[in-house]
């Protein structure tokens, strides 16, 4: 898929998609996948994902709304990754079978590994 036609989907004006619209025109990397995958399987593990980075207290842009809407749209999706080089944000696109519209958009920052713990899990483990 050619980057223009990636950047005409990201019409909306929700937070996911404006960030993956602006990371394309700067020239950020990205790319599409070929193959597509079912629903079920996509929502299922962006469900879990949400629930883990919620318990590190941590909300991602879009990717609640994004689980609701592969959900109802309840057919195979294809996706779309934009990984910038600088590594400080990932943007996932869920697409229709064929590619021609946007099913759903998240984003969040990287690496969440590397962020700082709550200061109560520095208390405790300094005990």
């Amino acid at each position: 898929m050619e980057r223009h036609v990636l950047e005409s989907l990201l019409i909306g004006d929700d937070e996911a998609s404006v960030i993956a619209l602006a990371a394309l025109r700067s020239g950020a990397p990205f790319s599409v996948e070929e193959r597509v995958q079912p629903t079920g399987a996509h929502a299922g593990v962006f469900s879990r994902r949400l629930q883990r980075m919620r318990l590190h207290g941590f909300e991602p842009p879009g990717l609640e709304r994004a689980v609701q809407l592969i959900r109802e749209y309840g057919r195979p999706v294809r996706t779309a990754l934009i990984d910038p080089d600088n590594r400080t944000r990932f943007t996932l696109l869920f697409l229709t079978e064929d590619g021609s519209a946007l099913v759903a958009c998240a984003s969040w920052p990287l690496p969440l590994a590397a962020r700082k713990p709550p200061l109560y899990e520095l208390v405790r483990d300094s005990g």
